[in-house]
């Protein structure tokens, strides 16, 4: 391929915001969805909770199948969230929202799994840092989406309406993504060593294992941070409203620093330093939180937290591809299970400080504070991109993937 095609990644954002719009559509309207369908607030919650639920059974398995099948992988992640999304306006109950629900959660692993290999089969070389953030800025709109449609049709009046133009939405995107995949982009190299003798050699790297202990702090920060900022909020009689807004306030920021910071850190080898400053905002910005009641300047620190904190996803997935090569899918598949690991292991040790803001955010700050040692360890290892060029040069650490390294130890993937 000698161009970057940027359909492709255009729709494949369509596809990665609708997979995300789809899972949280409920979190935003709860109480509405509950009276409505006439069950608990808990049961709504399930029907988000069953994501992280899934995902943790079969994301290993996409990333098989993503390494091994890569562009008919994508369109079944694809088609699978539009079927998710039109099977949940089949019938105005809450079983045929949870049928539609669990099928989504299932296509999820497929799309998010991907991203990182989408971006790396129709980007060129000097673009590929690039193609990377916008499709991963696209799993962070999806946010924005789903709370922005919750608030345009929330209500028990509008759900239906609600859960219509969303579906809309993901149908549109999986046909246009079905239809630019028609054309291949690179030849897509699949690892000789499947299964789980692949995911053996992608946890034998150790820039891939320790940057999956990473990525366990920052999806725990982010995840422990949006699950619970309501709730943290209402000592300082905050509303349900305002905290909202202040959440889509770090998203946005998040969109935007995914979108522009990593592209930047790639092309001037800061890749490491604006992971590190990311740390260290975090920690400064949740210890800030403990102390700051003011909405203004909460929301000065969540949006100054997103920036830097999001932007951090697509400069690991973007190291983690080159380094993994042909096992990119698996390797992927590793790191967003470590990330939802750190988040439940995060939102469940803030549980019991709901009532003690001050203590919750010290202990985000203390999480992201341990994220710090980590990075160090990557510093002999870490992968360096040689200024200019399409490459990787390295310190202490091979500077590609045995497949990657070997010709004969990998072979090209069948369309």
């Amino acid at each position: 391929m000698d161009r970057t095609r940027w359909g492709v990644l255009a729709a494949f954002v369509l596809v990665t915001s609708s997979n995300q719009m789809l899972w949280l559509t409920f979190a935003p309207i709860t109480t509405d969805a509950a009276k409505h369908y006439d069950v608990s607030e808990g049961a709504i919650g399930a029907l988000s909770a069953v994501f992280p639920l899934l995902y943790g059974a079969m994301a290993i398995p996409a990333g098989f199948a993503l390494d091994r099948w890569f562009r008919g992988s994508v369109v079944t992640g694809a088609a699978l969230t539009a079927f998710g999304g039109v099977v949940r306006v089949v019938g105005d109950s809450f079983a045929w929202v949870l049928v539609g629900q669990l099928v989504v959660a299932f296509a999820q692993p497929l799309v998010t799994n991907s991203v990182a290999k989408v971006a790396a089969a129709y980007t060129r070389d000097e673009d590929r840092a690039l193609g990377i953030s916008v499709c991963s800025a696209g799993l962070f709109a999806g946010f924005l989406i789903a709370f922005g449609t919750g608030a345009a049709f929330g209500g028990r009046g509008g759900l239906h309406g609600l859960l219509v133009v969303q579906a809309c939405y993901a149908v549109i995107g999986t046909v246009l993504l079905a239809l630019a995949l028609r054309r291949p982009g690179r030849t897509v190299v699949v690892p000789t060593a499947t299964g789980m003798a692949s995911l053996r050699a992608v946890w034998a790297d150790p820039v891939l294992r320790v940057t999956t202990e990473l990525v366990v702090v920052g999806f725990g920060v982010f995840v422990g941070l949006t699950t619970w900022l309501q709730a943290l909020l209402e000592p300082h009689h905050i509303s349900s409203d305002t905290a909202g807004v202040l959440l889509i306030v770090m998203v946005l920021a998040g969109v935007i620093g995914s979108a522009a910071l990593p592209p930047y850190a790639v092309r001037r080898g800061a890749e490491r330093s604006v992971l590190m400053t990311s740390l260290l905002v975090t920690v400064v910005g949740s210890a800030l939180l403990a102390v700051v009641h003011v909405v203004l300047g909460i929301g000065l620190i969540l949006a100054a937290m997103g920036l830097v904190l999001l932007a951090t996803l697509p400069i690991v997935l973007e190291v983690v591809e080159r380094r993994a090569g042909p096992a990119s899918g698996t390797a992927a598949a590793l790191i967003w299970m470590a990330g939802n690991a750190g988040g439940l292991v995060v939102t469940v040790a803030l549980a019991p400080l709901l009532h003690r803001p001050a203590a919750a955010f010290l202990v985000l700050a203390a999480v992201a504070a341990g994220g710090i040692p980590i990075l160090r360890r990557l510093s002999d290892a870490w992968p360096r991109r040689a200024r200019g060029r399409g490459c990787w040069r390295s310190s202490g650490a091979p500077s590609s993937s045995p497949a990657r390294a070997n010709p004969r130890m990998s072979r090209p993937a069948s369309p």
